[in-house]
């Protein structure tokens, strides 16, 4: 039902997962599951990265900064998620709406940068092996990182602050936290300029950082089948495929939300995607750099080895 102009409204419904009810508990068991497992690897791997000085490395460096992102990423969600599941409408303030929105924009912009920036690391790392320590020193690496975070708010203020000024027609939020897509279906009148806004930002946000990290990994391949032994080869590519994993992984689910036409919009697809994006790769980051990372899983044996001869 299209009610009149709301914008006054002080706060909304989220739907969450309103048609599957009777999976609410399982649900609640597998995220608050997953969000543990998501926390206790992200940290353990900022841990282990900043207590071994074999990891001082630029790349790691950048997974730190990824590690801390993804724990932060996630907590804007989850608990939103979880009190969905027991309560089922949660009523959210308009104010923690739009932090809830700044914060995920934020933080997941953040990420899409930063994953640039860290092909940006590989390419020097392959391409240009004997200039490596300069190109990438840690003035330019710190740099990357600042602008990460910049580009992450300009990005979440900017489709705040338009989006929360805009008249609404309605406070049920078909989701389970404030994204931008569901918001946009209750904006009164024609919504094509936000609809526009939504994808030119998109584009900034998450195919111009996509078009780096593509045009990197063509000069890296085109390098190391230059390169004259198939074991150096392989050292190459070993440590670039954890990060081609990551970004395929991200940019496939982000992208295929935000990049297409309004009209195209499934509230139980996006809401399927969203999970995937926002709380599954945090998940997976972790477990694919250590898993694939001989130097990260011989810092965590050190450490292993370090707790049981403590205990």
């Amino acid at each position: 039902m299209i009610l009149g102009n709301l914008s006054g409204l002080s706060e909304f419904r989220l739907l969450g997962f309103s048609g599957i009810s009777h999976l609410h508990p399982l649900l609640f068991v597998v995220l608050l599951s997953l969000y543990i497992l998501t926390l206790m690897a992200n940290t353990v791997i900022a841990f282990t990265i900043n207590s071994d000085n074999t990891l001082h490395t630029p790349m790691y460096f950048f997974l730190t900064q990824l590690s801390c992102l993804d724990i932060c990423y996630l907590s804007v969600i989850i608990p939103t998620i979880l009190e969905n599941l027991m309560v089922g409408t949660v009523s959210i303030s308009r104010t923690r709406c739009a932090m809830q929105m700044f914060s995920f924009l934020f933080f997941g912009v953040a990420e899409c940068f930063l994953l640039a920036a860290m092909s940006l690391d590989r390419y020097f790392a392959v391409c240009y092996p004997l200039h490596y320590t300069i190109l990438m020193g840690s003035r330019v690496c710190r740099s990357l990182v600042a602008g990460s975070y910049i580009c992450g708010a300009a990005v979440g203020l900017i489709h705040t602050l338009i989006t929360f000024s805009s008249p609404l027609c309605g406070s049920a939020i078909d989701h389970f936290f404030c994204e931008i897509q569901p918001l946009l279906d209750l904006l009164c009148g024609n919504t094509f300029p936000r609809e526009l806004q939504v994808i030119v930002v998109a584009v900034f946000a998450i195919l111009s950082p996509f078009l780096l990290i593509i045009y990197s990994y063509i000069c890296i391949i085109s390098t190391i089948l230059h390169m004259a032994s198939a074991e150096s080869q392989q050292k190459a590519f070993s440590t670039c495929s954890s990060h081609l994993l990551v970004v395929t992984f991200f940019y496939g689910t982000a992208g295929s939300m935000y990049l297409r036409p309004k009209y195209t919009y499934c509230a139980s697809v996006d809401k399927f995607l969203s999970l995937s994006y926002s709380v599954l790769t945090p998940l997976l980051n972790p477990i694919i750099y250590s898993l694939r990372n001989k130097e990260v899983k011989g810092a965590l044996k050190k450490k292993w080895r370090k707790i049981n001869l403590v205990w």
